[in-house]
């Protein structure tokens, strides 16, 4: 049996110099030291500026330093100026315009309108000759004794007997209160005067709407009206 050289293929431990890690490692922590301290250098003077609104716009100044290679005090210096301006409309006043005076006019009184009655001093009252003058005139309708007394007791209560009667709220006229006084004229012109001519459209009248005198008279007494 031959024999054979084995030959180790492990690498061969490596050899490293005392120091010289230690130093690349202080080297490197040195150079960031310096590059913080460069960017620190180039932002230690920032200017800070705030809008206001409504008014120009505030400024201020930061200043600051920073030891080098030390954490330290910092120092601050602020320095600013805010502006402001208000403006109002501008009025005027004026004085308050005075009431025109109120003219009251009295009224005037009106004039008394014509009533259009008819005139009661154009005629003389008689009540005896009118009683007498209608007396005959009932009896040739046969109204006699009672009916004749229903007749005095009814137009004593309108008239009293007066040919010149005159009931100045209705115009109302004459012995039989005719309603106006111008329907007698149907009997005479002379209505306003003339008995014997009231006392002939009264009689006409009863005779037409009630029968006779008794008939009248019960209706007046009843509703005071016939």
């Amino acid at each position: 049996m031959s024999k054979h050289l084995e030959v180790s293929t492990r690498p061969a431990p490596r050899t490293r110099a005392r120091g010289v890690g230690r130093r690349t490692t202080r080297i490197g922590r040195a150079t960031l030291q310096l590059a913080g301290l460069a960017a620190v250098g180039a932002t230690a003077f920032v200017t800070v500026v705030a809008p206001n609104l409504g008014a120009p716009p505030a400024s201020a100044t930061f200043q600051g330093s920073f030891a080098q290679g030390s954490v330290g005090s910092q120092s601050l210096e602020v320095s600013g100026s805010v502006a402001a301006s208000v403006f109002r409309d501008g009025y005027t006043a004026k004085e308050a315009p005075k009431p025109e005076p109120v003219i009251i006019q009295a009224a005037t009184p009106a004039k008394a309108a014509d009533s259009g009655c008819p005139d009661p001093s154009a005629a003389v009252a008689d009540a005896a000759t009118a009683q007498a003058v209608a007396l005959d005139l009932a009896a040739q309708r046969g109204w006699t004794g009672e009916q004749y007394d229903a007749l005095i007791a009814l137009w004593s209560r309108e008239s009293g007997w007066r040919v010149n009667a005159l009931n100045k709220s209705s115009c109302a006229y004459g012995i039989p209160q005719a309603l106006p006084g111008s329907k007698m004229a149907s009997v005479g012109d002379d209505w306003l005067t003339n008995p014997a001519t009231q006392i002939t459209w009264g009689l006409n009248y009863i005779q037409g709407r009630y029968g006779d005198p008794v008939a009248a008279l019960a209706h007046s007494d009843a509703n005071h009206w016939y």
